[in-house]
């Protein structure tokens, strides 16, 4: 058995809207092999994994693998199930998983998961232990699971980062995290915004250095009269001590840009102390402060975007007797709660025995092995910080209104939108200048899960504080439309984005020929998958996106967004099949289908009521529709209309939306120039579904009707797609038809032009059937009166002169003579032959590769041949 392909799909894709690993295996010998057939295999695997037993599988209840375990099931099925049982035990909570047939012995294992690289990796570790069950060999299955976890936690969000985020998505705002640390970015385009762990992108650069030095930020304080424990910078042990004894006993010693109270010491009352603890702070600075101890409770209050959001008292490390139990026991003991993790992905963190605790357990007469008496605690720790094991009790009630504007003051002074305010006072309850507190740090990213998860008192808000800060007024409007289909998705994303220019928004578009941020193309070439709709949808400058999304995409990596506004399937026909097991109209359907399923329930869906295929997406659909047709009676449309759905038809030339039996006319088809009048039958489909997706949007009916009568068939408007030039004696049609139902729609408008002669210039992409091709090559044959047969540069595994054999044959058996067919398998060479022996009143069509190169040709064709150029129209 061999892992064939494995890659993790992180957006909605056609086997769940949620994240999934998809694992491509050869199960070799093992194909028609079960696991009862497989003497103490099933036996053995619940050794290792007990709690497969517990699986819900087809049976939907616990124990249904155990049953199709015991019935005999195949191992394709059982790694889905102990990559998912892999994943729970190592702290993920996912249940999703299936498993087919892709072809021969390959199958597909698909399953969902929380986190990307422990899942790719609890892949592998399902073949490697179904394959070590089979041979005898012993697993350490403790070990593996520990490798999961480490891997989980590199990536994993603490529970700070966390509950913003699931703040941000309880509002509707899509989440994208960055790497594998804390950066995140809400939302899209223009109206991103951007935070890590708890820095936003408002935070200012200049107030976190100051927060990170603390000599610095005491004496800004100082000068704005501010209590702050008065101290000094000392750099040698020397130093030290010499302002110790200058501060007077007792003083604290720390980093002087250290946080998580990293080597800090406090009540020291010698010198000795004093020289220890200078030595545990240089590990973290080469500055280092010693200053006056300020007796108290420790206090943390949170200010956002300058106001009072929650405090707490921040209890230091500690335990409790029970007159049997040593400290050092104790400490394991507390470290088992659930709730305490290594570092900062849990609610507390575990009680560290370092050197700093072994000192405060010394000045306090302990040892590791002391045992203390029942109800006795006994601190290890004198600050209060989670991350050194100490717990927090809420005092968001009790903290008075003085140091409450204390807190904000500071915040404001330090110039922090997030800070983290440390007092050490009497009580919180009492100003801090009346009992001689004192502001001890600030926080430029101050963790809040000490006010998510107190120890004692009510959980407060804090995430959601941040989350309102970032977004005052809620979830920002970020127009976003997917196209996909057979045919037309390039010119209906052209035509839409030219509807939304119109409108005053700067534009993100993908497409097949590039990535365009306004009217700026930033990137050539078939940009039509979610890596291109990534860099439209994280530029800042964007504000509103329209994405082509192909059907390869689609397969290979899902979307790059979760919801859109609009989706837009323009047709589904027989393009692509016997690709990536997509065999049928049905398959491809399904597939295509996810465009229409990922659309937000105040969006729309968008689809074609002349397609067949339509009611095949259709049932899949929950959310609302538009439909559209170039018939006002169409049966489908009219039955969705009468049930008070949303439509857009063409009744007597004229495009109309209608909705409740309210009509609204938006243009006159003949008026609209990329229909050539109405003769482009195919455009004036694009219209429709353009106008359709412009409608679910709230574009006012007039912007949309501008928009496209002044969109053109052009250069400029849309490059490649029936592109005419129009030179002394002949025309030009330049387009992408590249398969049966595009070049169907190309040859019918040429039709309706009335040249004379009709010239193709034809090609087809090597990876379509056999039967594809040859279906292509009859209806050019039908077509045109001469053609001229060319390949793509991209073979696509063919052997040259293959394809074109095979169009040759579609030619003939269309009926088109041997001598009406020329083979020039050149793009270049094959475009300049259709010039050069063009006859007086002909239409060329020209169905390219490459477009720049193919107009380069064209240009210099008809220079050479001393023909009179006009630019495209």
């Amino acid at each position: 058995m061999d892992i064939v392909e494995i890659r993790a799909i992180e957006g909605p894709n056609i086997y769940s809207p949620r994240p999934v690993v998809k694992m491509v295996v050869d199960v070799k010998d093992l194909e028609n092999v079960a696991t009862r057939d497989i003497v103490g295999f099933n036996q053995a695997l619940l050794l290792y994994l007990p709690g497969l037993s517990g699986h819900h599988c087809c049976f939907n209840r616990p124990g249904g693998f155990l049953i199709r375990l015991e019935e005999g099931t195949y191992f394709p099925h059982v790694l889905e199930h102990i990559s998912i049982e892999l994943l729970n035990l190592s702290g993920q909570d996912v249940s999703f998983g299936k498993a087919r047939r892709f072809m021969g012995s390959l199958y597909t294992v698909i399953f969902a998961y929380e986190e990307k690289a422990s899942a790719l990796r609890a892949a592998q570790m399902a073949v490697e232990l179904t394959l070590a069950i089979i041979t005898g060999k012993p697993i350490n299955i403790k070990a593996w699971i520990a490798e999961l976890e480490a891997i989980a936690q590199k990536s994993r969000l603490g529970p700070s980062t966390a509950a913003i985020v699931n703040e941000i998505q309880n509002m509707g705002i899509p989440v994208t995290k960055l790497g594998e640390g804390s950066l995140m970015i809400f939302g899209y385009g223009a109206n991103q915004r951007r935070i890590q762990a708890t820095i936003s992108q408002n935070t200012s650069c200049l107030g976190v250095d100051i927060a990170c030095d603390k000599r610095l930020t005491k004496e800004i304080l100082s000068l704005s009269k501010i209590p702050v424990p008065y101290g000094k910078i000392v750099y040698t042990k020397e130093e030290a001590v010499m302002a110790a004894q200058d501060i007077g006993y007792p003083v604290v010693v720390k980093p002087q840009d250290g946080n998580q109270g990293k080597g800090v010491s406090l009540n020291l009352k010698g010198s000795d102390e004093v020289t220890e603890a200078y030595v545990m702070a240089k590990a973290y600075a080469s500055g280092i402060i010693v200053e006056k101890h300020i007796r108290g409770r420790h206090y943390r209050v949170l200010v956002v975007n300058g106001r009072f959001c929650c405090a707490s008292e921040r209890i230091p490390a500690h335990i409790v007797g029970d007159g049997v139990s040593s400290i050092n026991e104790l400490v394991d003991r507390v470290n088992q709660n659930p709730l305490r993790g290594e570092y900062h992905e849990k609610p507390l963190t575990k009680i560290k025995i370092d050197p700093i605790a072994l000192k405060v357990l010394t000045r306090q007469g302990y040892t590791l092995d002391t045992v203390p008496s029942k109800g006795e605690i006994v601190f290890l720790r004198e600050n209060g910080n989670l991350s050194t094991g100490g717990t927090a009790m809420d005092v968001t009630e009790e903290i008075c209104p003085e140091n409450k504007y204390l807190a904000e003051r500071v915040a404001s002074i330090i110039g922090l939108d997030i800070a983290g305010i440390d007092i050490t006072t009497e009580h919180i309850s009492i100003p801090v200048e009346k009992s001689l507190g004192a502001i001890i740090e600030v926080n430029a990213a101050p963790g809040i899960r000490m006010h998510l998860y107190p120890s004692v008192g009510k959980a407060r808000p804090a995430a959601k504080a941040i989350a309102d800060m970032l977004f005052p007024e809620g979830p920002p409007v970020f127009p976003l439309v997917a196209v996909t289909g057979t045919n037309g998705k390039t010119t209906t994303v052209r035509m839409l984005s030219h509807i939304l220019t119109s409108y005053g928004l700067k534009v993100g578009m993908t497409s097949t020929d590039g990535v365009y941020i306004g009217n700026q193309r930033l990137q050539t070439g078939d940009c039509s998958g979610p890596e291109s709709a990534r860099m439209v949808l994280m530029d800042p400058t964007v504000e509103a996106a329209v994405l082509e999304v192909a059907r390869g995409g689609i397969l290979r990596s899902g979307l790059a967004y979760e919801y859109a506004d609009i989706g837009i399937i323009t047709n589904i026909t027989e393009d692509h099949l016997g690709q990536y097991g997509i065999d049928s109209l049905e398959d491809m359907a399904f597939v295509k289908s996810l465009i229409a399923e990922q659309v937000k329930t105040t969006g729309y869906a968008v689809l074609n009521a002349d397609d067949p295929m339509t009611m095949e997406v259709k049932k899949r659909l929950k959310g609302l529709t538009i439909l559209f047709s170039d018939q006002e009676d169409n049966l489908i449309l009219r039955k969705h209309l009468n049930q008070g759905g949303r439509g857009v038809y063409v009744k007597n030339g004229v495009i109309f939306l209608e909705q409740q039996g309210q009509t609204q006319s938006i243009a006159k088809i003949k008026d609209l120039p990329s229909t050539l009048k109405g003769r482009a039958r195919h455009n004036i489909q694009n219209a429709l579904a353009a106008t359709a997706g412009a409608w679910g949007l709230d574009i006012p009916p007039k912007v949309i009707a501008k928009a496209l009568r002044d969109f053109h068939c052009d250069g400029n408007h849309n490059p490649g797609r029936m592109n005419i030039m129009t030179l002394d004696d002949i025309t030009i049609m330049l387009d992408y038809g590249h398969n049966v139902r595009s070049l169907e729609a190309i040859i019918n408008t040429g039709r309706l032009l009335g040249h004379s002669r009709m010239v193709g210039v034809i090609a087809c992409p090597g990876d379509r059937r056999d039967q594809d091709i040859i279906s292509l090559g009859h209806m050019a044959g039908k077509g045109f009166h001469h053609l001229i047969i060319k390949e793509d540069g991209n073979l696509r595994k063919r052997k040259p002169g293959e394809v074109a054999s095979l169009l040759v044959k579609g030619a003939l058996e269309a009926g088109l003579k041997r001598d009406k067919i020329e083979v020039i398998l050149s793009e270049e060479e094959a475009i300049t032959e259709s010039l050069v022996g063009a006859r007086e009143g002909d239409l060329i069509i020209i169905f390219y590769e490459n477009y720049d190169k193919s107009l380069n040709t064209i240009n210099k064709a008809t220079t050479h041949i001393n023909r009179v150029k006009v630019l495209p129209v």
